[in-house]
């Protein structure tokens, strides 16, 4: 199937941010626009199943869901509970194996892989605080 949507997620530093998501969650970086100041204005990373992910530098002015909780009490709340609020599920052909890379890269683990009802998953925290929902591949290959 086709992917007909894609997550756009902002980051204080998309550079860094991509780097990390390829190291952690094996995404492949397939573009990169920088703008003249030197911020990255759009990337795109695809993910070992095929799915993309687009990031961005949005304004200097932007605060990603960690350091926004710094000063925010209600976003705080928010990241006190393991689930993933306002993240990306992403499937990936060996949970077991991505979990241990991402672990290894420094993953905040808020669950760590376990069978639920609808499938094997966990679920992670970038460096930004971003979350990510890992969800192993339907046995017949298609998500």
């Amino acid at each position: 199937m086709q992917q007909t949507v894609a997550p756009m997620i902002s980051y204080e530093d998309a550079g860094a941010a991509s780097a990390w998501l390829v190291e952690a969650f094996g995404f492949k970086e397939t573009s990169r626009v920088v703008m003249p100041d030197g911020r990255v204005g759009h990337a795109e990373l695809e993910s070992e199943a095929g799915g993309l992910v687009m990031l961005a530098e949005p304004t200097p002015a932007y605060r990603g869901p960690t350091r926004h909780a710094e000063t925010c009490a209600d976003a705080a709340a928010w990241l006190e509970v393991p689930y993933v609020i306002d993240g990306v599920h992403v499937y990936v052909p060996d949970l077991d194996a991505h979990f241990a890379r991402a672990v290894a890269a420094g993953a905040t683990i808020l669950a760590e892989p376990t069978e639920t009802s609808f499938g094997r998953i966990y679920r992670a925290a970038d460096p930004e605080g971003h979350r990510w929902f890992f969800e192993a591949m339907p046995a017949d290959g298609e998500a």
